[in-house]
């Protein structure tokens, strides 16, 4: 008898699984917030947490499916995270710059990407000039490139010029390029670059039959499309916008038990996919 084809779970870790302590939302009283485990930590500091039931269904979820964490982080700071659970055979890095198998770069598939990136995009280093003369260190923290890929700020929200991001990403829309607000982070990314066709390599690796995904920002809504189904928290840049499709489930929860609702959903469907 043929083995039954896996089910794929593709998701986002920052404000969907992983919370940071201000992406909290514990809107309850003290006496009833639920137990969180710290999984980074960051400079002898720990930094992201999900509840101790959500680390438990990720567990599970493990065992159920192909759990693959898809993130914009570049290795670096996905390798600092420590989820629970059986180690994923493969994790998306860099917004899909960097498929991991087994922890180690797939140098073919970074090349395929990048020589994608320099045939269909103006170069990183127009964009990241151009952040450096728009902006200004009044409400600019940090300037950064991830994986000699894309280019991101670190901000204060409160001083941000109001029409700032949206003019960023007219100039950016005509050059390949994409803009996502998240959190205090302003990110370029090149429109080629995508968690999407990373996913897609994986789903083909596999032989996945069904594709779960799940995330809560622009840069997660074509990781969305492109699977079977997918959830998305009630923050977050789609949640503001109102986004949704057909195969998507916007749910109402926010902050770290929106992570643990998405985990619930996602062990559900892996193991009834019908």
């Amino acid at each position: 008898m043929a083995a039954q084809a896996p089910v794929l779970v593709a998701s986002d870790l920052d404000r969907t699984l992983i919370y940071s302590a201000a992406a909290l939302a514990l809107t309850m009283p003290d006496a009833r917030a639920p137990r969180l485990l710290c999984v980074e930590v960051h400079e002898s500091r720990p930094l992201s947490y999900m509840t101790e039931t959500a680390a438990g269904l990720l567990c599970e979820l493990g065992d159920a499916a192909v759990f693959v964490p898809t993130t914009t982080r570049t290795r670096k700071q996905y390798q600092r995270i420590n989820l629970p659970g059986p180690p994923p055979a493969y994790a998306i890095c860099a917004n899909g710059g960097h498929l991991l198998v087994d922890g180690v770069t797939d140098l073919d598939w970074h090349e395929r990407v990048t020589a994608r990136l320099a045939d269909e995009c103006a170069p990183l280093a127009e964009v990241s000039a151009h952040l450096q003369a728009t902006t200004d260190p009044l409400w600019v923290r940090k300037h950064r490139i991830a994986e000699d890929l894309f280019a991101y700020l670190v901000v204060e929200r409160e001083l941000l010029p109001e029409d700032w991001v949206k003019e960023l990403a007219v100039w950016a829309e005509s050059r390949g390029w994409t803009v996502s607000l998240q959190g205090r982070k302003i990110y370029a990314v090149p429109k080629p670059l995508t968690k999407s066709a990373a996913v897609r390599e994986v789903a083909r690796r596999t032989g996945a039959a069904l594709t779960l995904a799940a995330g809560d920002s622009l840069l997660d809504a074509d990781l969305l499309l492109a699977a079977d189904r997918g959830w998305r928290p009630g923050h977050g840049e789609l949640a503001d916008e109102n986004w949704t499709a057909p195969a998507i489930t916007a749910l109402p929860e926010r902050g770290v038990l929106a992570g643990e609702r998405i985990l619930r959903e996602l062990l559900r469907t892996a193991r009834t996919p019908q």
